[in-house]
């Protein structure tokens, strides 16, 4: 009878850690303090090369070789930006550079990290990001682009 209870415990806690990280899935984040603060030089250089200066946001795609998610967030991150003034979508591989996911602070793939010309952080996506969240929560930043 013990094993009965071990297995229905063992079941109820499995369900509710995948109902937890399906809420986490695609949600849009703000950026921490020292992630806001960071600047240019302080961007691991793939990263700092892959910002578009003429774009008012830059979304890096951090992606792993065999990440099945990536390519779906690949085709969300791209359309997006396609359709976006001020809007840039970068997929960075870091299978061979895990020192980049490190610097920052990239747990899972795909993370997508909404980053300023000049190397800020405005926001973090964990997992597939939905298009229209994401978007409403950038607008502020490229209306202050077109404002300038």
């Amino acid at each position: 009878m013990t094993g009965v209870w071990v297995l229905l415990a063992t079941l109820v806690v499995a369900v509710l850690a995948g109902l937890l990280l399906k809420a986490r899935n695609g949600r849009v984040r703000a950026a921490k303090p020292a992630a806001a603060a960071r600047d240019l030089a302080q961007l691991p250089a793939p990263v700092a090369e892959a910002l578009d200066p003429a774009s008012a946001v830059t979304l890096v795609q951090i992606s792993t070789t065999f990440c099945a998610p990536c390519r779906h967030t690949r085709a969300i991150l791209s359309a997006l930006a396609d359709k976006t003034e001020g809007l840039h979508h970068v997929d960075l591989d870091v299978t061979e550079q895990p020192e980049v996911a490190h610097a920052l602070s990239v747990l899972r793939t795909p993370t997508t990290l909404a980053l300023t010309a000049d190397g800020r952080e405005l926001l973090r996506v964990g997992g597939v990001p939905k298009g229209p969240e994401l978007l409403e929560a950038l607008r502020p930043h490229l209306a202050e682009a077109d404002v300038r």
